[in-house]
């Protein structure tokens, strides 16, 4: 079984991480560059910064606080937010990121992907889908992708958008259920099933981590079987740690890195 990776998530908002519930409601959660220092130390597999502003400014403080963790760091960094157009992605790997996520950016211009796979190769490009159910048809639930931080319902089915962005250069995943978001509730591991089904790639489960039973569930081959588990407010509020999420889904019979 190939390894699977807990990423911390930080979404960062004028230099601080921040939290809500379903994209509503933040609080403040930390300083940035401590809590990546400390999810380093505790043997998290890559790091994820989301800039939720996403303001020129906003934007410019993040890529400081990246460049001021890769300087300490050495897993994975992806950093997304604000990325419009390929030079948004380079000033981006240039403070230090690995990959660039991009969202609403995406479903405006789709071409975008194939532009940063262009410039930087597939593996550098991770699509962030958020995705909410709103109905059934024909028995079988329905999901669209929402852009603008999970605030506008574009129309588009999140299923057949995954497959179309695989297919113009994405290679990776991320896919975040505002059903479940910040509700401790459990991942959506119907929603990440489909789209792993669909596409691929590297898909990451995101939105809904509550206990250590839940990031299991998304990771072993009974739940979802998504190639890696996205998790926030957990670690930000001191509820678990990388090393113990590690050794609970190992148990499980999950295979990780150490």
């Amino acid at each position: 079984m190939q390894a699977k990776r807990i990423i911390p998530c930080l979404d960062v908002d004028d230099g601080r991480v921040v939290k809500g519930v379903k994209f509503k409601g933040i609080q403040d959660a930390g300083d940035p560059v401590e809590m990546a220092r400390r999810y380093n130390a505790e043997g998290a597999d890559e790091l994820t910064f989301l800039d939720i502003g996403a303001s020129y400014k906003s934007r410019a403080t993040l890529l400081d606080v990246v460049a001021q963790v890769a300087r300490e760091v050495f897993i994975p960094l992806c950093v997304g937010g604000g990325i419009r157009e390929v030079d948004d992605m380079r000033d981006a790997m240039n403070a230090g990121a690995d990959k660039a996520s991009v969202c609403t950016s995406a479903l405006n211009n789709p071409r975008l992907l194939a532009d940063m796979a262009t410039a930087y190769g597939s593996q550098c490009v991770v699509l962030s889908i958020d995705a909410k159910r709103v109905g059934e048809k024909d028995g079988v639930p329905v999901w669209r992708a929402f852009s603008h931080g999970g605030r506008t319902d574009t129309g588009v089915d999140a299923i057949e958008w995954a497959k179309l962005a695989v297919s113009l250069g994405a290679g990776e995943i991320l896919l975040n259920s505002i059903d479940a978001d910040g509700t401790s509730a459990g991942y959506d591991l119907e929603l990440t099933k489909a789209i792993l089904d669909a596409v691929p790639v590297p898909v990451i489960a995101s939105g809904g981590a509550g206990n250590l039973d839940q990031i299991a569930a998304a990771l072993l081959p009974s739940g979802a079987n998504a190639d890696a588990a996205l998790v926030a407010s957990m670690l930000h509020f001191g509820k678990t740690t990388i090393s113990e999420i590690k050794a609970y889904v190992e148990k499980k019979g999950v295979a990780v890195r150490w």
